[in-house]
């Protein structure tokens, strides 16, 4: 019988990640964490000859977190953008998890159509080590 060997973990900091926004590609050195989500969304189906409740799926969502490292304006650009025009900017995000020690390999996703929910826009800390 095999077994999963902790070698073969992904260490958090191997990734590399690019975002794309209006044809310009960045690398997305000042991200901390990233974190998306897909969920199906399912319709509750009753039928006659059987009690329980049944369900189909009919769709999907998806949803994501990323906190960025308080070094960029990139984001409070766009955020800024869409208050003052109103015009909303959606954009790509490239994620490779890839550690040299494991023998997993590469894992690669695109997540099109990225939007903004919500950025910081001023932060200070006296206490903190970094923003």
């Amino acid at each position: 019988m095999g077994f999963f060997k902790a070698g073969d973990t992904i260490s958090g900091q191997e990734a590399r990640a690019f975002i794309t926004i209006d044809g310009r590609v960045e690398p997305l050195f000042y991200a901390k964490n990233l974190e998306a989500t897909a969920k199906k969304k399912k319709t509750e189906i009753k039928t006659l000859g059987h009690r329980g409740t049944q369900h189909k799926a009919n769709g999907w969502s998806g949803e994501g977190s990323m906190t960025v490292y308080y070094a960029t304006s990139l984001f409070r650009e766009l955020m800024i953008k869409y208050m003052k025009t109103g015009v909303d900017t959606y954009f790509d995000i490239q994620v490779t998890n890839e550690d040299p020690t494991s023998s997993i390999g590469a894992q690669t996703v695109l997540l099109k159509d990225c939007n903004l929910d919500s950025v910081v826009l001023a932060s200070f800390d006296v206490d903190a080590d970094v923003l």
